[in-house]
């Protein structure tokens, strides 16, 4: 016996089906690199365009698959991972609309489709992916519907009609929804880590290399968010200290880890004190920032001895810290031997002009440090120039950039002045992190972004410890203290970067009200939110407990819903019964075993109703005669229809 086949798909069907797909398609492209986008999204279009006539050959499908493969191995290499199964799901799904024949077919393209939104929460929660996810999973819910009337061979209800419909079935599941966001345990760490482009980005870290920012001080994502309770810091104070690097190898720097182990130098605060709050995005690092200098760690954090934070776990998801800040105004005494040695070791035989200067610095200035690094300042300021177009550097880094390229930005500029100085035996080393941040309006917060990485130096003076000193300050000030308030000064406050920029100011102010609402409801709160009900704390297993008893609870009440409204597959025989059940409210009800017209009858002798007689003469004839009735206009009259203001008996 032959199988049945699935329906044909009719062209409406088949465009519902498309739009739907690619929908889900979007937000998935969005996470993954511009060009390979491109290149899938083009695809999934001639795709579509070419099986509009026939299903594609097997040989031309194979090609396109081994194609869009070698597209993933050229843009993402040959590393498993998240990011390169979310590309193969897109590319696979591209050239899933090239076997689209039946509603079968449509049926398993729109089920493929619904993996894609699911795909891209696990490279992106903002909001913007979620508002695509959502219009993607509400037009297949609608394509789906689409299919089943035409299942059926039902005239498909009015767009307005469909969204009822489908928003009933959104009511119908998003208690459940809104119970596992509340009350399911929160991880302490996310199940899948966060996607290898983040890992991959360069950014802060324990070591720093000739051209490992220059891709870094490109992005403009923000890398952290900070709210003042009080007073805020002038530009010139607000230096964002991350690790701070003493050893040098002749190229890169990098921390010395033993002062992981060590508690934070002595020190004496200044008068100033700054209390905030930092909102930190996600990098997989440990690395954290703070004002210069914190007072001590938060929770979840150290402090190092260089006064340096660093977080306990790996810094996957969106955190906060509640941080307090304040400058020095005085170190102890003296350097211990140990770090003494670490902030004046050098190479041996690397930058020979830069070590020859120094000495002759010194022999100049006798024993006044302060002398020579003002010396040192004052040359950069006069004969260097800012630029991050820079050659990398060769054997030795420090000589050509002093005294042949004398071009650079914040690396060049930090490591060689701690090299000078260290050549001319004053201890110093380089501290990198962010400088600057401008102010949203909206929100009355500061944005640091990836963009404001910055490194500087640190030279310890008799009498006054370890001082900031920024040769790139010297160099392009406006690099490290113009604020956004001063760009739209300068551009009149009406022009169109301006205008850009105040969008992106409400963009990001939107995203952070979403970072609050939901990327930030972590376990503590959700704690928090079970206390006004009088529970000060559920441990994990009470929690799946609450969780399991409130989901139980609220897929009764939808079997109860869904039987409750249980309806013939028949839309005709549908819309009778729903006829019948308006007429059995007032106590007419047709007998199991009575005939349509027969009751139709009866109910007009005691409601007299001609259109409910003309109804079912027009019920009978397209169900039980195969008379050529406009089934279209009698499901419409019968669904319109309601019990007439006669008398009743």
């Amino acid at each position: 016996m032959a199988e049945p086949t699935s329906p044909t798909l009719s062209p409406s069907a088949r465009r519902w089906t498309l739009a739907s797909a690619a929908l889900g398609l979007v937000p998935l492209l969005l996470q993954l690199p511009d060009l390979l986008a491109a290149i899938i999204a083009l695809v999934a279009l001639v795709t579509a365009l070419a099986a509009r006539q026939r299903v594609l050959p097997a040989v031309l499908r194979l090609a396109l698959v081994l194609c869009m493969l070698a597209a993933i191995y050229w843009q993402m290499g040959a590393r498993p991972g998240r990011d390169t199964g979310c590309a193969l799901l897109a590319a696979m799904l591209a050239l899933k609309s090239s076997e689209l024949r039946s509603l079968r077919d449509a049926r398993s393209l729109l089920g493929f489709a619904l993996f894609a939104p699911f795909a891209a929460f696990l490279l992106d929660q903002g909001p913007l992916t979620m508002a695509l996810a959502v219009l993607a999973a509400l037009t297949a819910l609608l394509a789906l519907q689409r299919l089943a009337h035409a299942e059926g061979q039902a005239p498909s209800p009015r767009l307005g009609g469909q969204l009822r419909g489908v928003g009933r079935l959104v009511a119908l599941g998003l208690p459940l929804a809104l119970a596992g966001f509340w009350l399911f345990p929160r991880l302490s760490e996310p199940l899948w880590g966060i996607p290898d482009r983040a890992v991959g980005k360069p950014g802060l870290s324990d070591r720093m290399e000739p051209g490992q920012w220059l891709d870094l001080m490109a992005d403009d994502a923000p890398a952290l968010r900070v709210t003042f309770f009080g007073a805020v810091p002038a530009p010139e104070q607000r230096y964002w200290r991350g690790p701070v690097m003493s050893r040098f190898d002749g190229r890169s720097w990098t921390r010395d880890q033993d002062a992981r182990q060590r508690p934070p130098a002595e020190v004496t605060s200044g008068a100033l004190r700054w209390d905030y709050q930092i909102d930190y995005e996600p990098t997989d690092r440990r690395q954290l920032v703070a004002l210069d200098l914190p007072l001590q760690a938060p929770p979840g954090s150290a402090l190092d001895a260089d006064h340096s934070l660093r977080s306990r776990s790996n810094l996957s998801t969106l955190t906060r810290w509640r941080l307090q800040s304040a400058p020095p105004s005085r170190y102890r005494d003296a350097l211990r031997p140990y770090e003494r040695q670490q902030a004046l070791q050098l190479p041996d035989g690397f930058n020979p002009r830069t070590a020859a200067l120094a000495r002759q610095w010194r022999a100049e200035a006798g024993s006044n440090d302060a002398v020579i690094m003002a010396r040192a300042l004052d040359w950069i300021r006069a004969r260097f120039a800012y630029s991050l177009t820079t050659p990398l550097p060769g054997r030795d880094g420090v000589d050509e950039f002093l005294f042949d390229q004398q071009v650079g930005f914040c690396q060049h500029f930090s490591s060689a002045f701690v090299v000078l100085m260290r050549n001319a035996g004053i201890p110093a080393r380089v501290v990198t992190g962010f400088a600057g941040g401008v102010r949203n309006p909206y929100g009355n917060y500061w944005v640091v972004r990836r963009m404001d990485a910055h490194a500087w130096a640190e030279v310890w003076l008799p009498e006054r410890g370890w001082v900031r000193v920024d040769p790139t300050a010297a160099v392009a000030p406006e690099r490290i203290y113009d604020t956004l308030e001063d760009r739209l000064q300068g551009g009149g406050g009406a022009t169109l970067q301006s205008r850009w920029l105040q969008l992106g100011q409400a963009t990001d102010w939107l995203r952070r009200g979403w970072n609050d609402l939901v990327l930030s409801f972590d376990a503590d709160r959700q704690q928090r939110m079970l206390r006004p009900l009088g529970i000060d704390k559920l441990e994990p297993a009470q929690l799946i407990a609450v969780f399991t008893v409130f989901a139980l609870a609220t897929l009764g009440w939808m079997a109860w819903l869904l039987g409750r409204g249980e309806r013939e597959r028949d839309p005709l025989l549908r819309a009778w019964h729903r006829l019948g059940r308006r007429y059995a409210r007032l106590g007419l009800a047709r007998d199991s075993a009575e005939p349509a017209d027969r009751w139709a009858q009866r109910v007009h002798q005691q409601r007299p109703d001609p259109a409910l007689l003309s109804l079912s003469s027009r019920f009978v004839l397209a169900r039980y005669a195969g008379a050529d009735v406009d089934l279209t206009s009698l499901l419409r009259d019968l669904r319109r229809h309601r019990p007439s203001s006669g008398a009743s008996p």
